[in-house]
């Protein structure tokens, strides 16, 4: 079985444990990333981890800063094109391995475990597919523009008339959501094309945000030209109007849906579908990695697997693997399951369990949050069986594995696939032709995974949602004599 962990728990204390400890010196001082450096306020944000316990310490800054802040950006120039690909790619190296904030990677990693409860593992390898999405970010972006369209105005091609590919705006305010590491891998490409940016960490998660900016900044692109910005609602809200564009996933951006010049984050509803002729013991294992890998945190992790056919037996079986995975703290290495607060794993468990009535529970139906005795629960698997392809439950999404079974008929036609960012297809041949060609076509099916890939499988250079860059640049015709 392919999944972010061991199935079966050992005695504590076995060398592979890690042992969580407190701050060596209370909490660690995160300060604001202004256009003259750090800044330390007396308005600090606390940042606890999953147990209650203070971990740090945010400065939160004024409008008043934040408004001088935006204007810095506006006055800076961006960094030949050059310079920006090879800052990029130093800037991924110093997050991966340097110490920035006086934080080496395994400190920094540790505390993101603690606070955000994802295993200690995933956020290790978070930390690297962060670092190359970020060294890939200036070939990446460069995906997304038209072949008929160049880079930059003094291309020869422009003397004879030419599209170029210009930036919307100059500066970028981004509210990325803590859920994971993995979130802030793609506003870098951003800085790839010129644009400066403005980032407002999660109150949740603000190392990652924290040590990134610190990075790019080491690698050259300077306090003028990325800063962070930890503040409050109403702060946010300036900077969200002081910027050109805006892009993230909090509630903050969400305010802002209609607004053309925001870019929000949408829930991932990721699914699976095997049609009719199709041996689901093949597959199996694809299924399961889809819901456990990232601990099931992410937007790309399956929610919703749905059967043309009798669903029963494949539920069955994902419960039976899922129900193996073992309850463990997040700093244990053989740990594969997210963990919050007791306090937040009940209102989850209680948001669940209300939306599962008249589901069959094959697994969770009883209650998920393991409790581990400090103030914290593991959010165990819950797999549930549904009547119908067009329930709503397959709209849901919450950041632990929890996986809804359907059948789907026919009849059914390809609407329970709308709104999913990915969805894994896996068909019996040809005759499912039209099937992939009408999902292929559909516009709210931003991923499409023909055969059996896992709905997390990504690589860079690829579109998440849509490329970042379709949303930044555009496309103008310019002529030069």
């Amino acid at each position: 079985m392919s999944v972010e962990g061991t199935v079966g728990t050992a005695p504590a204390g076995l060398p592979n444990q890690r042992t969580a400890r407190p701050p060596a010196d209370g909490p660690v001082l995160l300060d604001a990333q202004g256009p003259r450096g750090p800044y330390r306020t007396g308005n600090r944000q606390d940042v606890t981890d999953v147990t209650g316990t203070v971990v740090a310490e945010m400065s939160l800054v004024p409008t008043l800063f934040a408004d001088r802040a935006m204007k810095a950006l506006h006055a800076a120039r961006p960094l030949p094109a050059a310079e920006r690909a090879a800052a990029l790619a130093r800037a991924a190296e110093l997050f991966r391995t340097g110490t920035l904030g006086g934080l080496t990677v395994a400190r920094y990693q540790e505390l993101v475990s603690r606070v955000s409860g994802l295993p200690i593992r995933v956020v290790e390898q978070a930390t690297a597919t962060c670092a190359e999405r970020v060294a890939a970010s200036y070939r990446s972006v460069q995906q997304a523009r038209p072949a008929g369209a160049v880079a930059d105005a003094d291309d020869p091609l422009v003397r004879s008339a030419q599209a170029v590919w210009t930036r919307r705006g100059e500066v970028l305010a981004v509210h990325v959501p803590g859920n994971h590491p993995g979130t802030h891998g793609f506003w870098p490409e951003a800085l790839a094309v010129g644009y400066r940016v403005a980032v407002r960490p999660s109150s949740r998660e603000p190392f990652t945000a924290h040590r990134l900016v610190l990075a790019l900044r080491e690698a050259g692109f300077g306090a003028d030209r990325v800063m962070l910005l930890p503040c409050s609602h109403e702060t946010a809200d300036s900077l969200v109007r002081e910027a050109d564009l805006a892009y993230g996933g909090d509630e903050v951006i969400r305010r802002y849906a209609d607004d053309p010049r925001v870019l929000s984050l949408r829930p991932g509803r990721s699914k699976i579908l095997l049609t009719a002729g199709v041996e689901w013991r093949d597959h199996l294992d694809m299924i399961v990695d889809s819901a456990v890998r990232h601990a099931g945190s992410g937007c790309v992790n399956v929610t919703g697997v749905l059967v043309e056919g009798d669903p029963a037996p494949l539920a069955g079986a994902i419960a039976e693997r899922l129900a193996a995975l073992p309850s463990l703290p997040p700093h244990d290495e053989r740990a594969c399951l997210p963990v919050q607060h007791t306090k937040s794993a009940r209102a989850l468990e209680k948001f669940v369990l209300d939306r599962a009535e008249g589901a069959r529970a094959w697994l969770g139906g009883s209650g998920f949050a393991d409790e581990l005795g400090d103030g914290s629960a593991v959010l165990r698997p819950v797999v549930h069986q549904l009547d119908s392809a067009l329930a709503p439950q397959l709209g849901a999404e919450v950041p632990f594995p929890c996986v809804w079974v359907a059948p789907w008929s026919r009849d059914d036609d390809i609407e329970p696939f709308q709104d999913t960012l990915v969805l894994t297809v896996v068909t019996a041949g040809d005759r499912d032709a039209d099937l992939v060609e009408a999902l292929l076509d559909e516009p709210t099916v931003s991923n499409l995974h023909i055969g059996s890939h896992a709905t997390h499988w990504h690589r860079p250079g690829l579109p998440h949602d849509g490329y970042l860059g379709e949303f930044l640049m555009r496309s103008k015709t310019v002529v030069r004599r």
